[in-house]
């Protein structure tokens, strides 16, 4: 299955690329396509990963328009071919 992924602002920025097509098996979830992405843009890892691998809890993700942490999943939510997933750096200002 194909899920798009739109990285947003700083993200973008660091990845040196906005938009990526991520090619995943079956029944793959979100945080497979965090992993996936993090192959692809390598210099994403500091910013998503922990230092044990799991997924920061800084990293904001939406699945076609809803945050993923308001999903009964979470990060363990399944996908489905043509999804998208918005990543958005955390933003913080007065």
């Amino acid at each position: 299955m194909k899920i798009e992924v739109n990285l947003v602002a700083a993200y973008k920025l660091i990845a040196q690329k906005g938009q990526l097509k991520i090619e995943l098996p079956e029944r793959s979830s979100v945080h497979d396509v965090i992993r996936a992405v993090v192959k692809a843009a390598p210099a994403l890892k500091s910013h998503w990963l922990e230092k044990d691998g799991s997924p920061s809890h800084h990293l904001h993700a939406f699945l076609n328009g809803d945050d993923i942490f308001t999903l009964a999943e979470g990060l363990n939510t399944c996908l489905e071919d043509g999804d998208s997933l918005d990543f958005i750096p955390p933003l913080s200002g007065g």
